[in-house]
C-alpha cells in the first residue's frame, strides 16, 4: 500500500501525514484504498493526507455532490508543501451530520507558513462520510 505520487512517496509503515501518530497503513491508507472512514474526523484526516499526497480523485470522491467542485487543481506554482494538521474539535451535530474544526499549515515554495483554520461540515450517506463545506476563521 505504498502511496507514490508526483507530490510525496509514503511507505505503509511511515507516519501518517495527518499527524495522528499512527502509521499510514493503520490510519489514512485504508480510506485512500476505498474503505469508508468511520467518523467525520477520520475523513477530515484522510482528506488532509490526500492533499499532501496529491490524491485528486480521492478528494473529489469524498466531497459531497451538492457542493463538489467540477475539478480540482492540486499543482501550484510555487508548489504547496503541507506542514501539519491539528484537529481542534469533532462533534456530531445530528444523526448523520458532524463538524470538524481544524488548523492546517502549509507553505508555498520557500515562503512563510500559512494557517488554514476552518470549521468543516460533513454528512453521512449510505454509510460514508462526505465533506460538504466549511467556514474559514
Amino acid at each position: 500500500m505504498t502511496a507514490k505520487t508526483d507530490f510525496v512517496t509514503i511507505q505503509p509503515d511511515d507516519a501518517c501525514p495527518c499527524g495522528s501518530g499512527r502509521t499510514y497503513r493503520t490510519c489514512c491508507g485504508p480510506a485512500h484504498a476505498g474503505t469508508a472512514a468511520e467518523t467525520a474526523e477520520a475523513l477530515m484526516r484522510s482528506r488532509y493526507s490526500a492533499y499532501v499526497l496529491g490524491l485528486k480523485d480521492y478528494l473529489l470522491a469524498t466531497w459531497h455532490a451538492s457542493t463538489r467542485a467540477p475539478d480540482l487543481n492540486l499543482v501550484t506554482t510555487p508548489p504547496t508543501r503541507w506542514l501539519g494538521l491539528q484537529v481542534r474539535q469533532h462533534r456530531l451535530t445530528g444523526e448523520h451530520a458532524a463538524i470538524v474544526e481544524f488548523v492546517a499549515r502549509y507553505r508555498l515554495g520557500g515562503g512563510s507558513a500559512v494557517r488554514l483554520h476552518e470549521t468543516s461540515r460533513f454528512v453521512r450517506e449510505d454509510g460514508r462520510w462526505y465533506y460538504v463545506d466549511g467556514d474559514q476563521q
